[in-house]
């Protein structure tokens, strides 16, 4: 096996045995060390964890393409998982060839590729607490920054790191030395590692954003995949502002970035926004986005939203430091989070959240180098599948930004009660709620009910977007249950009715996937 893992020391003989032929006058080998300290901090130890089967199978990869692109002879490379001392080797890189030029390339290549595409991760264990676990590929520019990269064979030295590469952008008119050394000094921070996220950091982080700051309390699911592709199936159950921040620093070392492994709220906000020069929304509930229009409007810090339905999609640039509309200019009454589905109860193709985050990524760069053309004053609408286009002009509320104040939306969303008693019920089964009088009203969409029958064969099935926009849909007389998937879609619609005049609608607590635990029932 010319890649595998080892969790003991190497036999430095043996691996050398293993690659002897008297027809090779050149031997290479790289060692990378486990040093004492890492950008600025002191190290005590660290572990490699790896994902083996697919970790073996790439770097067998990896080798094989080694030999067949410098025509080396023999290839092999170790690498140490579990706990290393400092001192110890943490991997190795041995290549013998004809000649000592083909050898010496080879090597390079195989750690370079082994650092960027296999899914080993490390932790370092510093003096005042560990890193957590990050994925070793953020190293790779500096050939093995997570051991101490000590070559041997004579050498013992570092090559000089490569540098990134902003050319193609300075070349630019309006961008040029100048507006490079803007982005350079620029901080901005992004609400979301997402299908919005994605794009947004890999294009700031890529031209040279000097600090990025990243906000996500999630861990990466396999369902994620589809449309954010910075991360991989190794990554899945890791948090994804770690993954995300390795590869920032991989893709260009220049750039700071600083994480926030949390969901932000009304009292943390603040503190961590007046940090930044920019903010970037790329969060999928309503209750995120008006908390940070808030806040960023009271701390004069522009903002880029954007949201995603299906196909569609809408993005706007807030500027509260002009005196620009807000999102509550155009939308006075917060939208409640549940009355539009998200991606995992609508649905959405990879490339939507794609090119929107894309557009998100664009207008911050716009807005960064103060180039013309920026979206002001207006909300771009876009439908992918047909490529319509609308823009529709906004102007600042006559009472913004003090309504951003008075009318802010709570950090979660809201409660499960409004003025005139409880809008949510719990039933064990629906036929209860059919007992006291209750109409049960599914209001998911055609595609959800196929997948899964409404637990009740007399319901009326009308989806949410006909149930609230329809004609005259159901009389306000009369007394319903609303039903969705979780519950959260029938809570905003419920609330909504409500404020039209329907003084007996409900929503079932937790949705169809909670209708085995009990619960309160409405007096006649």
């Amino acid at each position: 096996m010319t890649f595998r893992f080892s969790a003991k020391p190497f036999d430095e003989s043996a691996l050398r045995a293993e690659l002897s032929d008297p027809a090779c006058g050149g031997y290479a080998v790289f060692e990378g060390w486990v040093r004492d300290h890492n950008e600025g901090q002191r190290v005590r130890r660290l572990e490699y964890e790896a994902f083996e089967p697919l970790a073996i199978k790439e770097g067998e990869r990896i080798i094989a393409e080694a030999i067949r692109r410098f025509g080396v002879e023999h290839a092999a490379c170790v690498h140490r998982v579990g706990a290393l001392e400092i001192g110890e080797k943490a991997v190795w890189v041995g290549v013998t060839a004809r000649h000592r030029d083909e050898a010496f390339r080879a090597c390079r290549y195989i750690i370079d590729e082994v650092k960027h595409r296999v899914p080993i991760w490390k932790k370092e264990h510093y003096e005042n607490g560990d890193s957590g676990w990050v994925n070793c590929e953020r190293c790779a520019a500096r050939a093995g920054e997570d051991a101490a990269a000590h070559e041997s064979h004579a050498q013992h030295a570092h090559e000089p790191a490569t540098t990134p590469d902003y050319s193609r952008q300075i070349a630019l008119h309006e961008v040029g030395a100048a507006g490079q050394e803007k982005l350079r000094r620029a901080a901005v921070l992004i609400v979301g590692c997402g299908g919005l996220g994605v794009p947004v950091m890999t294009y700031l982080a890529a031209a040279g954003v000097g600090r990025i700051g990243l906000v996500d309390g999630d861990r990466l699911e396999a369902s994620n995949l589809h449309r954010q592709t910075l991360y991989s199936l190794a990554d899945v159950g890791k948090p994804k502002v770690e993954l995300a921040a390795a590869r920032l620093r991989a893709l260009n070392p220049e750039v700071g970035i600083q994480t926030h492994a949390m969901r932000l709220d009304a009292s943390t906000a603040p503190g961590i926004i007046e940090r930044y020069a920019l903010v970037i929304d790329c969060t999928d509930n309503f209750s995120t986005k008006f908390m940070l229009n808030d806040t960023c409007v009271r701390l004069r810090t522009p903002i880029i939203f954007s949201s995603v339905y299906q196909y569609e999609g809408q993005l706007q640039v807030v500027r509260p430091e002009r005196g620009g509309a807000c999102l509550r200019c155009v939308w006075p009454e917060a939208t409640r989070d549940g009355l539009v589905g998200n991606c995992a109860e609508a649905g959405v193709l990879g490339p939507v959240p794609g090119t929107f985050g894309t557009l998100q990524a664009l207008e911050a760069l716009k807005l960064l180098l103060d180039l013309p053309g920026q979206l002001a004053e207006e909300l771009l609408m876009l439908d992918l599948l047909t490529f319509s286009l609308t823009r529709v002009r906004t102007r600042r509320g006559a009472d913004c930004p003090g309504h951003a104040l008075r009318r802010a939306a709570p950090a979660d969303g809201g409660g499960t009660h409004i003025e005139g008693g409880d809008v949510e019920l719990s039933f064990d089964a629906l036929e209860r709620a059919l007992a006291v009088g209750l109409e049960v009203v599914d209001i998911r969409e055609p595609h959800e009910v196929l997948r899964a029958a409404t637990p009740c064969p007399t319901a009326r099935h009308l989806p949410l977007a006909q149930l609230l926009h329809g004609a005259a849909a159901i009389p306000p007389a009369g007394r319903y249950l609303l039903v969705c998937a979780s519950g959260k879609r029938s809570l905003a619609a419920a609330r909504v009715l409500r404020s039209r005049g329907y003084a007996e609608v409900f929503s079932l607590r937790g949705g169809i996937a909670a209708l085995t635990r009990g619960g309160t029932v409405p007096t006649a």
